[in-house]
């Protein structure tokens, strides 16, 4: 017998990455469109579509339009639209159509976006069916959400396969707090997931802010900086340990955001894709220097989306500098990376090597 698979797309979702906006929650998808943002879910949703291996097993119960139906155009499986919406969609739309699709007896919802839509989906459906979480936000900390769009494919076959389910947690972002500079979250609630460890997220783990900590950070960063080639631009990414990098070029840092420095000074803040892009018509030689989000191990695809994969390629694998502190790096498996660009993803795989003190290094797996 066909298991029932919702489908509902935030079409709006990870548009604000690229452009620098760390959000479209309100009113900022209007100004990402004004920035030249492009949809993302799109293509997250189809890379996830493609990557099923049991759609013979399924019938789809999908949102209108850009909301699913149209990225199921070419599956070969029953697909039946349920509700109605406009040409403006909101969280409202998800939340109604997502309880609609359980009246209607789903056995598994498919979700694409980031932690708003997880918190409109936990609104709407709570515990009462499981759903998995494709990432395609620019705040993807819940860890609800499959580990890619390849990982969530995984979970949903293993649920039609009968895997047995768990609860995963949200988070409550408070994307203004984001936008200032501040990674502000609490507990919004849990979403039923299939329990799948290898293909789900797991949760941010808070930064070690304590006085050894920091000490670590101060010596990755003079290894960093003894290191620095005065003709490269380095472009540095979110978080403490970059921060302190920073410091001790004694220029500024956008702790939630993108900076480029050259030479020791800076030559941009808090820069978007389309920033970046132009610096590189000036300074051919560049670098991107990025640490890992502590209990996950992402250095691509969460929190940092200005590197998008047009920037990762034009930089090129070998000038990626990983920086972690220790204890940091030895709770991870491995590094993750999840740029929306399977091909870039299997391009960085591999082992990469991590500056964890002062001139120490360590070599990490890299997984997508």
């Amino acid at each position: 017998m066909r298991k029932t698979i919702g489908l509902i797309v935030n079409p709006v979702a990870g548009m604000g990455g690229s452009v620098g906006l760390k959000g479209t929650d309100g009113e900022m998808h209007e100004k990402a469109l004004e920035l030249g943002a492009e949809p993302v879910t799109p293509k997250r949703t189809r890379d996830t579509l493609a990557h099923l291996e049991r759609t013979a097993e399924m019938a789809f119960l999908a949102a209108p339009g850009k909301m699913g139906a149209a990225c199921l155009e070419k599956l070969d499986a029953p697909v039946t639209v349920i509700g109605e919406i406009g040409e403006e969609t909101s969280a409202q739309d998800t939340k109604r159509i997502a309880q609609a699709m359980v009246d209607q007896g789903v056995d598994l919802l498919i979700f694409v976006g980031g932690d708003g839509t997880a918190r409109d989906i936990c609104d709407a459906v709570g515990t009462e069916v499981p759903v998995v979480g494709v990432p395609a936000g620019v705040k993807v900390f819940s860890a609800a959400f499959a580990l890619s769009a390849r990982a969530a494919a995984e979970m949903v076959d293993d649920f039609v396969a009968g895997a047995t389910l768990t609860e995963e947690e949200v988070l409550d972002i408070d994307e203004e707090a984001f936008r200032d500079d501040v990674l502000a979250s609490r507990l919004y609630g849990t979403l039923m997931v299939p329990d799948v460890r290898a293909s789900l997220q797991p949760a941010k783990a808070a930064s070690n802010v304590s006085v050894p900590s920091e000490e670590l950070k101060l010596d990755i960063a003079r290894t960093i900086v003894e290191r620095m080639d005065s003709e490269t631009l380095y472009l540095l990414g979110p978080g403490t340990t970059v921060r302190a990098i920073a410091d001790e070029l004694d220029v500024s840092k956008t702790l939630l955001g993108v900076d480029a420095v050259q030479d020791g000074e800076m030559v941009a803040e808090d820069v978007n894709e389309e920033d970046i892009l132009h610096l590189f018509h000036h300074y051919p030689k560049r670098k991107i220097v990025v640490t890992p989000i502590g209990g996950n191990g992402f250095i691509f695809g969460r929190g940092s989306k200005q590197f998008t994969p047009t920037v990762i390629r034009k930089v090129g694998r070998d000038n990626v500098i990983v920086v972690g502190t220790r204890n940091k790096v030895q709770k991870l498996d491995c590094l993750r990376v999840d740029t929306g660009d399977i091909a870039l993803d299997e391009t960085l795989s591999g082992y990469l090597k991590i500056t964890v003190g002062y001139r120490q290094w360590m070599m990490m797996k890299v997984t997508c």
